[in-house]
C-alpha cells in the first residue's frame, strides 16, 4: 500500500547527500515550508553535510529560514533572484567574507529554469539578461546567444535539485496536494524538479476527498509529506499565508 506520510520531520529529511542542491520553496512570506527548513537544520547538526547549494527566491531574512539554514555554514552557493533585503545581514555577512558563492538569476528565468528541469527541456533561449553581467557564466565566458525573430536571446539552462522542500495546504497518502492561494509559488515546479520532495501540509486527508479537478502536484512527484501544525498568533488567531 502507498503511504507517503511521514511519520516526523526528521523521517522525511534523513540522508540528506553531501554536496546536495536544496530546493525550498516561498515567496516573500508566502509558503515558506519554516518547520521543513528547521528539520534541516537540526539534521545537519547530526551529520557531516557540506556544501550544499540552495534555490530559492531570495537569500533569507533576519536570523530565521533561510539565514538560519546559512549560518549553519553548511551552504556553499545559493541561487536566487533577490539576496539582499533591508534584513538580509547573515547573507551579506557571509558573501562579502567570500563564505557562501552566489549565483543571481533573474526571478522569471529562474522560475522557467525549474520549471523546464521539470518537464525535461535541455536548454531554452531567454531574451532576459542579454547584454548585461547575468549572460555570463560562473567562470565570466558569455552565455550562448542567438538572434531569433530580430531579437537578442540568451541561452539558459535548467536547474535540477536533489532535494526540494515545499509547503502545501492538502495532502493525501499517495502524495496528492493541494494549495493556498499565493502559498503555492514555486512549489509545484520545485516538485517536478527534484528528485526527491518532501511537502508540508496542514492537512491529511482520505484518499478520494481531493477533486482530481484541483490537485496541483500528482503524488508521482512528492515522495514524503509531513502533517505540520497551524503557528498560533498572539492575538489567539492562526497565521495566514497571503
Amino acid at each position: 500500500m502507498i503511504n507517503k506520510v511521514a511519520d516526523s520531520i526528521a523521517q522525511a529529511l534523513a540522508n540528506i547527500p553531501d554536496q546536495a542542491t536544496v530546493m525550498i520553496g516561498g515567496f516573500g512570506t508566502a509558503g515558506i515550508p519554516d518547520e521543513l527548513i528547521e528539520g534541516l537544520i537540526a539534521s545537519l547538526s547530526d551529520s557531516v553535510v557540506q556544501g550544499l547549494t540552495l534555490v530559492n527566491n531570495n537569500a533569507g531574512n533576519g536570523d530565521s529560514g533561510i539565514a538560519a539554514l546559512l549560518k549553519t555554514g553548511r551552504v556553499r552557493k545559493i541561487i536566487c533572484s533577490f539576496p539582499r533585503q533591508a534584513d538580509s545581514y547573515v547573507f551579506d555577512e557571509l558573501y562579502r567574507s567570500g563564505k557562501v558563492e552566489l549565483e543571481l538569476v533573474p526571478q522569471g528565468n529562474l522560475s522557467e529554469r525549474i520549471r523546464a528541469a521539470g518537464a525535461g527541456v535541455g536548454a531554452f533561449f531567454s531574451p532576459t539578461g542579454y547584454g548585461t553581467e547575468l549572460a555570463k557564466n560562473a567562470d565570466g565566458s558569455l552565455k550562448e546567444t542567438r538572434e531569433i525573430n530580430g531579437r537578442m536571446y540568451v541561452l539558459e539552462h535548467p536547474i535540477h535539485a536533489d532535494v526540494a522542500l515545499i509547503k502545501a495546504e492538502k495532502g493525501d497518502r499517495w502524495g496528492n496536494l493541494t494549495y493556498r492561494k499565493s502559498a503555492r509559488n514555486f512549489g509545484p515546479s520545485m516538485a517536478m524538479a527534484a528528485k526527491r520532495t518532501v511537502a508540508s501540509v496542514h492537512e491529511v486527508v482520505e484518499l478520494g476527498a481531493l477533486d482530481p479537478e484541483v490537485i496541483v502536484t500528482p503524488g508521482i512527484f512528492v515522495t514524503h509529506v509531513v502533517k505540520v501544525p497551524r503557528v498560533a498568533t498572539q492575538g489567539g488567531g492562526f497565521k495566514k499565508e497571503a
